[in-house]
């Protein structure tokens, strides 16, 4: 999940070479004896001010301990991460997220109740469900630094014009499918499929009930309920026909585009992207909804980044303060107050909808609070990123009516869940 992508603080994307882990020989994370070094992922120059006003604080905190953020693009920060999880030069503070720890948990600490009780936290100062996002087979590996979940975003112009009915915060698929098929005209399709795991797969759970892996890490793909929700949402394009299909698998963006630009009523993304919807260039009047309930029921997962401590850090107790610091009230209020994204702790939630305009607040709040209602930890396979990779370009030819998602599931079971 790149900028843009689940719910990341994102920092300047120049400081390639930054994510050097560790200095020290001692593979501590530490540049030096007195020093914890954070390593995370690097975007803008507004989110480099971000990281470091946390840092700030952080440093305000620990004023006996020398703190250095580095960072590094997303690409290169796993690439590098990679390479120095082999060699045990990883930072001691190293962030996370939810979707690409289960390549990374050798390399992160086990956190138990002791450390988070020297970082000055505890379960009950996060929302529910937000410690479930950098856990992986019910061991917690760190601690996440704000939440996201799926929302179906649309196009209430579009919807209005063809006398569709607005999503509401307990509808049914019956009824999304009912305001797809109305507001497919005029050359515009009632909803834009997804080609990202998150964004493709949202609906499709949501409708099964269940994720395609296990909490054990067990991948599921073949499961019934999972292939009867998941061909349902390929019908969307090739029976249904109130979704386009996707031009090419280089299209990953596909469904958010064509909602963004005004193709599309509705589509799949996460809550980090609700404020840039509301205030879209094209110029319709947005509006969100939680995922739809199949039988009264839906399931949404939960998602975010976070901090994790090193395996090899040799100043744990050290690098557990500065975590502590990082995802302290203080520095959770920075993030909510400044709307970057919606934060874990949950005294510091109320802080993200006032920085929302107040035309949009109310709406952003009900829905927020509706969709994280019923959310589920991410469940992960060891080889989950490679599930992805090879899913993702299959759904070209899914889409296209040319292969099944039935084949394209039970293939990728045979391949990726031995």
């Amino acid at each position: 999940m790149k900028k843009m992508r689940v719910g990341a603080v994102i920092a300047v994307a120049g400081v390639a070479v930054a994510m050097t882990g560790c200095a020290g020989s001692s593979g501590s994370g530490a540049s030096g004896d007195d020093t914890i070094v954070v390593d995370m992922w690097a975007g803008s120059a507004d989110d480099t001010k971000a990281l470091d006003a946390q840092i700030k604080i952080a440093q305000e905190q620990n004023p006996d301990l020398k703190i250095e953020l580095r960072t590094a693009p997303w690409g290169d920060f796993f690439t590098k991460l990679t390479t120095n999880m082999a060699s045990g030069n990883m930072a001691c503070v190293t962030g996370m997220n939810s979707g690409m720890l289960s390549s990374y948990t050798d390399g992160f600490a086990e956190l138990t109740d002791a450390d988070l009780k020297t970082a000055g936290l505890a379960d009950s100062d996060f929302a529910p469900g937000a410690t479930e996002i950098l856990k992986n087979k019910g061991t917690l590996y760190g601690l996440p630094f704000d939440v996201a979940t799926m929302l179906v975003y649309y196009n209430a112009d579009q919807l209005a014009a063809a006398g569709a009915a607005t999503p509401a915060t307990d509808w049914s698929f019956d009824d999304f499918e009912a305001t797809a098929k109305a507001a497919t005209r005029d050359g515009k399709s009632g909803f834009a499929v997804g080609m990202g795991d998150f964004q493709w797969q949202a609906l499709p759970i949501a409708k099964a009930g269940l994720q395609p892996v296990t909490e054990d890490g067990t991948l599921q793909l073949t499961d019934d309920k999972f292939v009867d929700a998941a061909t349902w949402y390929a019908g969307l394009v090739t029976d249904e026909k109130v979704a386009l299909p996707v031009a090419s698998a280089s299209d990953t963006g596909w469904g958010e585009n064509q909602y963004s630009s005004g193709n599309a009523a509705m589509a799949v993304d996460g809550t980090w992207n609700a404020v840039s919807y509301l205030n879209n260039e094209t110029g319709f009047a947005a509006g969100m909804a939680p995922l739809p309930a199949e039988n009264g029921e839906s399931l949404s997962l939960i998602l975010g980044s976070g901090f994790g401590i090193s395996e090899t850090c040799e100043n744990k107790e050290d690098a557990l303060k500065v975590l502590g610091s990082l995802l302290s009230a203080d520095a959770q209020d920075y993030i909510a107050s400044s709307g970057r994204s919606y934060p874990a702790r949950a005294e510091s939630q109320p802080l993200y909808f006032e920085s929302i305009d107040e035309k949009y607040r109310d709406q952003v709040e009900e829905v927020f609070t509706a969709a994280f209602e019923n959310v589920q930890g991410q469940y992960v396979s060891d080889n989950w990123a490679k599930v992805g990779t090879y899913i993702q370009p299959q759904l070209v030819s899914v889409y296209n009516g040319q292969e099944t998602m039935e084949n394209v599931l039970d293939s990728a079971q045979q391949q990726f869940g031995k």
